[in-house]
């Protein structure tokens, strides 16, 4: 499905119903700072820098999924307003038209105090929730005050949806586990208007939930919703054997649905996907070919194979295992030395947690070691760069990478996945992913590793750098057959209709 068609398939569904998307992230971004000339790998060299306000767009799989959904669709995103500039950019209800450059929808942004930043995003969904919620070995932190601001500031959007949809009909499409209580909060203030959610994150296993405080609360309000889909099936078990387990309700397997307070919330699996015309790059050979020099030039290399890593700094993602492995693929197979390097791009991520901060020291250590023990005479086997990245930028590194590896401890889909694979319109490189992410399910093609199992996982990119090109090409097009014929369109389709369909119970 395309944008186009897309657009026209929710126009006749909703009929006259607003769409209003809830998220904490903003797709677009306001900011004062020194500005840099744009430029496709100003991120890789120096800038030249003048005054002024700038907007990008976040490091986000979430924004990334569904700002070309709105931009199909139009309608409202209602998110935190984080940019330095994003006041002076906003009229007086916090409205702005986006994206900048060619406006297609309302972006209306909430202003949270530090103290409501800290405990409701910091604290409980970054300290509590997102632990809970991977199996990464990470322990929740549950806090007391930073529960009650996430409360507070769950309402706060809840109301700030109520006004956005004034008298009329609606659709509530929440995002993610920054607003497991506000589906209760809008369906009890307005029982006429459908409320759906997306979890974009995993769902643990009922055990693992019991160590919650607030858990009672939160299933609640996530069973306010009409329809919660996560990504995958595994997923919905779990979340609905943890509400059998945990809370007076009437689970319905049959028909995967919770009855709570005499109304049912159906949960469904829906995968995400991206757009994979985003990821498009030159037709031509000769064009190709340049792309690819111009990288190696810009990253000091010659004729040394490239392994790229894609991430935001997350401890989930698995960037120091990957580290590991790379470290002993050179260590098992010398004759791989000076031959192959390692491109790892890490968009710094929640750096005021302590845990985050940890983990951005242990990369730049790892990263030091392996250029310590292998490196020299000016040659480095892994170049890091901690920065924010454009998807332009990103997008020529993966259609010069020979490899691309996923590894994620746990990951709810991992989009960075189907990127890759929707940038190599020319059908080589190998996608090296991590068997504990929801693309895997998906994308059988790709060579699957544990990332925990560090010899293996350096056996598998040995095998993938000697994999023939022929072998490449057969996985590269069934790949991309799947992520072309299963698009973001498509996932936004499915679980809007599926929405729109019902009748909520008032």
């Amino acid at each position: 499905m395309t944008s186009a068609q897309l657009g026209a398939s929710i126009a006749e569904s909703l009929r006259g119903t607003r769409l209003i998307v809830v998220a904490n992230r903003e797709p677009y971004i306001h900011i004062h700072r020194r500005r840099s000339a744009r430029g496709v790998w100003n991120w890789l060299r120096g800038r030249k820098e003048t005054e002024g306000i700038e907007w990008t767009r976040p490091a986000s799989g979430l924004v990334t999924a569904l700002d070309p959904v709105m931009r199909a669709c139009g309608g409202t995103w209602i998110a935190h307003g984080s940019g330095s500039a994003d006041r002076e950019t906003a009229d007086q209800h916090g409205r702005v038209r986006v994206p900048p450059d060619r406006p297609a929808y309302t972006l209306k942004r909430l202003w949270l105090s530090p103290e409501e930043e800290q405990g409701y995003y910091y604290g409980c969904a970054n300290g509590a929730l997102w632990p809970l919620c991977h199996i990464a070995y990470a322990r929740p932190e549950f806090d007391e005050t930073d529960w009650q601001q996430y409360v507070r500031v769950n309402r706060r959007f809840a109301d700030a949806v109520i006004e956005e949809v004034g008298e009329d009909r609606a659709v509530v499409f929440v995002q993610d586990y920054h607003f497991a209580l506000l589906p209760r909060f809008v369906k009890e203030a307005r029982p006429d208007v459908t409320v759906c959610q997306f979890w974009h994150i995993p769902w643990p296993n009922r055990e693992a939930f019991r160590v919650c405080p607030w858990g009672e609360d939160i299933l609640h309000g996530m069973l306010g919703n009409d329809l919660l889909g996560f990504h995958i099936q595994y997923h919905c078990n779990n979340f609905l054997d943890t509400v059998d387990r945990a809370l007076e309700s009437r689970v319905d397997y049959e028909h995967f649905a919770a009855w709570r307070g005499g109304r049912p919330t159906y949960v469904r699996p829906f995968p995400i996907s991206i757009d994979p015309s985003l990821w498009r790059g030159p037709t031509k050979a000769a064009e190709r070919a340049n792309e690819i020099r111009n990288v190696r030039r810009l990253l000091g290399l010659s004729d040394e194979r490239i392994i790229v890593g894609i991430d935001r700094l997350d401890y989930t993602k698995g960037i120091p295992d990957r580290l590991k492995a790379f470290g002993r693929l050179l260590e098992r197979h010398p004759e791989w030395r000076r031959r192959v390097v390692m491109v790892q791009v890490g968009a710094p991520s929640r750096e005021h947690l302590k845990r985050y901060q940890s983990l951005m020291a242990e990369v730049e250590n790892g990263v030091k070691e392996i250029n310590d023990k292998f490196g020299g005479d000016g040659w480095q086997p892994v170049i890091y760069r901690a920065q924010h990245h454009q998807p332009e930028d990103i997008a020529h590194l993966y259609r010069a990478a020979d490899l691309c590896v996923v590894s994620s401890l746990h990951d709810g889909m991992n989009l960075v996945a189907k990127e890759f694979i929707a940038a190599r319109t020319d059908e080589y490189g190998v996608l090296v992913l991590s068997e504990f992410t929801g693309a895997a399910r998906e994308l059988e093609h790709a060579v699957h590793v544990n990332p925990y199992a560090v010899d293996a996982f350096a056996d598998a990119l040995h095998t993938a750098l000697l994999m023939s090109p022929e072998d490449q090409r057969r996985r590269m097009r069934a790949l991309r057959e799947r992520v072309e014929s299963h698009t973001v369109f498509d996932w936004a389709n499915s679980l809007l209709m599926a929405a729109c369909r019902m009748e909520p119970v008032r």
